[in-house]
């Protein structure tokens, strides 16, 4: 019991002095270099002026009843995401004495609990997934629930990835709404070897934070992994092939 509330004890006076970092006392404080400012969301409301031009994959002949045609797009009634500048969130001055090691620890633990996802990884990481992403830019990724699973489409367009539901994508086409969305910093990518990772839940009813942090993550690994990165260049480029089931064997997850 005494060994127990020591470790509780430390790890109150870690959080406590870690908090004394990231978050300030009052808006006109200049002490902490870690703000609390949010990036713009998504609005229905705004427009796209020039949508992007690439469809999704055509002949998609096995996924047409899921609702792919050759001149959809996903997301293209929505302005693209529009973060906040990194050192509107950050002081870059102070944060460039800091240690790889702990601007990943202060990022992640930053966004925990606040409706957002932060992740990092390493800049050779990064510009693999940026070579990827520009040459096959959708995928879908099932995401178990229960006794069963939920059908998620991604496009990937660093430094922004975009997510919604196949479902909603079916219905509503061009007019789907991004259940979340991922914006990649890469200050740091050439200096400390390491770029940021900051997700936004749009639709806190449709995905909680423990589940999009597994869909970024794993997303990311079907793009990564030279294995998994095969399923992604089937999808993309040759769809009459494509079997999701063979996602599903990849995650260990049953087919139903």
């Amino acid at each position: 019991m005494q060994r127990l509330a020591s470790r509780i004890t430390v790890t109150a006076k870690v959080s406590s002095s870690l908090r004394t970092i990231i978050l300030k006392e009052t808006p006109s404080s200049s002490s902490s270099w870690l703000s609390i400012r949010c990036f713009s969301a998504f609005s229905s409301q705004q427009r796209v002026k020039n949508p992007e031009t690439e469809a999704i994959p055509g002949d998609l002949l096995k996924w047409g009843s899921l609702g792919f045609f050759r001149t959809s797009r996903f997301a293209s009634g929505f302005k693209p995401l529009e973060p906040k500048p990194l050192d509107s969130i950050m002081d870059l001055n102070r944060a460039k004495n800091r240690s790889p090691e702990d601007l990943a620890s202060i990022w992640d633990d930053y966004h925990l609990g606040r409706g957002h996802i932060g992740l990092t990884m390493k800049a050779k990481l990064y510009r693999l997934l940026e070579q990827r992403g520009s040459d096959c830019r959708y995928f879908v990724i099932p995401l178990w629930r229960g006794s069963g699973y939920t059908t998620m489409f991604a496009q990937v367009q660093l430094p922004y990835m975009l997510f919604t539901g196949l479902e909603d994508y079916k219905a509503r086409g061009t007019q789907a709404s991004p259940y979340f969305t991922a914006s990649f910093y890469t200050e740091f990518a050439e200096s400390k070897d390491l770029v940021l990772i900051r997700g936004d839940i749009v639709f806190t009813s449709k995905l909680t934070d423990e589940e999009a942090k597994w869909h970024l993550e794993t997303t990311q690994s079907f793009y990564l992994n030279d294995v998994r990165y095969e399923l992604v260049e089937c999808f993309n480029k040759e769809p009459r092939d494509f079997e999701f089931k063979d996602v599903l064997q990849a995650l260990d997850m049953p087919i139903l």
